[in-house]
Parts: C-alpha cells; structure tokens; sequence
C-alpha cells in the first residue's frame, strides 16, 4: 500500500514541480490530492502520464487520513492550513518560511542533515530551506566536514521563478516592452527588471540586509553549523529559471583546489563540471529542469589562508525547492513511515 499525499499550492510554479516531481521518482502514493485556493478550484494539473487531477479547495479540505501533506501556498496560508494538516495527525512539509526558524521544527536538506527529520515528530511538521541555501549548503557540505569552513561570503543571482509566475511574466512583457518601444510596468519588482540586476529580494531589515540573505545566514547556520560566519548579498537578475552563487570560504584546515575537486566530485546530489576552458561551467540555461547543484570555477582565493572560490548553479524550482521537498518525503518513507503503508 503507497501513501495519501496532499499537494498544497499545486496550480504555482513550486506546486507544478512537486507533482512532476513526485510521478518522475515513483513515489509510493495511492492517491495524490491538489489543492489550491478557491480561484482555482476546478481547474485540471499535470500529474506525470496519468490523468490530469481535478484541483480542489484548501479551506474544504479535511486532512483526516491524509498521510503527507507537501506544500507551497505562501507562508500565511502555511501559517492557518499547515498546523490544521498536522493536527489531524498528517507529517506536513513546508515550502514557506512560515517555520524554518521555530525551534521544534526541522530544516532538512537530505544530502546535508539527514538526521534532523527525527525531529518531525514534534509538530508533524517539517520545513524546506529557502532556494538559496539549499544549493549552496549541498555544495558545503563535503568541504566542511573534510576543512571546517570558518567564514562564508556570497552572492547570489537569482531568477525570476524564485518570486513567482508572475514575476516570470514581468520579466517577459518588460523585454517584449523594450524591443517593440511600449510602456514599461512594474507590479512584482522594485525596479525594471529586464536588462537589469536588482540588489534587492524581500524587504529591508534594520541592519541594512534584506531579508533574503538575513534567511541565507540563519538557515545554514541552522541546518550546517552555528558556527560558521556568513555574509549574503542576494541580487535579482533577469534569468526565469536557475540561481547562480559566487560564494568564498575561509577554512580553519588546509585546503586546495584539488582536493576541493575531489570531495566535489564524489559528494551526493553534487555535479563537479570545471573545465578551466570556453563553456567549461555551467550556467542557469543548462542547470534549469536538473536536479543537481552544479559547481565550477573552484580556485584558491591566495588573499587569505586556506580560501577558496566556487560558482555554484541550480534550477531552484527543482532541488531549491520541489525535489528537495520530495526527497524530504522520501526519507520519511524509509526511515519514519514505512510501516504506515505496511498497515
């Protein structure tokens, strides 16, 4: 017997992804369920080679019985429906930030802190780390187990996805708008986003970060390692799918480019393509529908003792957010709940 799944948020960009996701890796579900906010009830979504599934109402829904909940639907409807899941007894995993910083709630990125999922059985609530970190905790990982990383500095480039269909749309009618000479409007994006880099994701916080790189620092300190000393810039820039970082570490261990490479190489959920040559990296365009975290342009940093530099890409609509919430699911299935579907 497979599980009852519920994808919450299934009509966006992360919801579509999850469902794809789910029929590519065969999860073991009987029936998966699409909920969505009542503008979209009615509405058919994609689910693999089967037939398209009847999206249905969130606020309706009763999850009694309902095994796994994934969802996607923004951190206020998390905040109502999510807890309503998990009160019926339902292990939720959520895509919002509504929980990641709460205490009694995981933030598991599989390949990273497998053994965080433990944790699960607090709330029945589980949390996906934001885009960003996701990729670049995956890259870290091997290097800090082998050099224990001290400082990180990056900078991030990140699609248009990471806000939304909507956001993808502003960026196609603003370029479409510049070559045909019309009216330039801005909804989704401070500033024109088209032709353009915008050093600015989510609000301003006090201290001058905005809340994008103040989520990248806290959440890779909670899933890799309190102690490690971060620094993000996090820039919008105009690409619709992939996130691209340049990212520096100071290690306390002596460490090199080439047994940097070698860890790389071997590590799960890690593509090491650095060539040194014309088109020997990867960028957002090759990365984008993979499931991987790609890295290139690994090279000493001699301004500093045991420094290195990595250009680390992904699509973060696959692992910076749907697949790494199936993976989730995943290992629920083999270490958790496996006798749920014996029964």
């Amino acid at each position: 017997m497979g599980y009852k799944v519920a994808v919450v948020g299934a009509t966006g960009n992360v919801g579509r992804e999850i469902l794809q996701t789910l029929y590519e890796r065969k999860f073991p579900a009987d029936e998966v369920v699409a909920l969505a906010s009542e503008r979209s009830i009615g509405r058919k979504v994609s689910f693999g080679e089967n037939e398209p599934i009847e999206v249905r109402s969130l606020s309706d829904f009763d999850f009694e019985g309902t095994d796994i909940a994934l969802f996607s639907p923004g951190a206020k409807v998390s905040a109502i429906h999510a807890t309503r899941a998990a009160s019926k007894g339902c292990v939720v995993i959520d895509n919002t930030s509504q929980f990641r910083m709460e205490s009694d709630v995981p933030l598991v990125v599989p390949e990273v802190n497998p053994e965080a999922i433990s944790g699960y059985s607090n709330r029945n609530i589980i949390s996906n780390p934001n885009c960003s970190t996701i990729q670049m905790v995956v890259a870290l990982k091997p290097l800090h187990d082998a050099f224990d990383i001290k400082r990180v500095v990056v900078s991030t480039y990140q699609s248009t996805s990471g806000a939304g269909k909507e956001a993808m749309d502003e960026l196609f009618n603003q370029t479409r708008a510049i070559f045909v000479n019309d009216r330039l409007d801005k909804k989704e994006f401070t500033k024109q986003i088209a032709f353009n880099v915008i050093p600015q994701i989510d609000i301003f916080m006090e201290d001058g970060s905005t809340k994008e790189e103040w989520k990248m620092v806290v959440e890779t300190k909670k899933i890799l390692d309190a102690k490690i000393d971060i620094t993000a810039t996090c820039v919008r820039v105009p690409v619709f799918i992939g996130h691209a970082e340049s990212i520096n570490i100071e290690c306390k261990k002596e460490i090199t480019t080439d047994s940097a490479r070698k860890l790389l190489r071997e590590s799960e959920g890690v593509s090491l393509i650095d060539h040194r040559a014309d088109e020997g990296y990867v960028t957002p365009v090759e990365a984008a529908g993979d499931d991987l975290v790609f890295v290139s342009r690994v090279r000493d940093d001699s301004t500093i003792a045991n420094g290195l530099n990595l250009w680390v890409v992904s699509d973060n609509l696959r692992k910076g957010a749907a697949l790494n919430t199936v993976q989730i699911a995943e290992l629920l299935d083999r270490k958790h709940l496996n006798n749920l579907c014996a029964n």
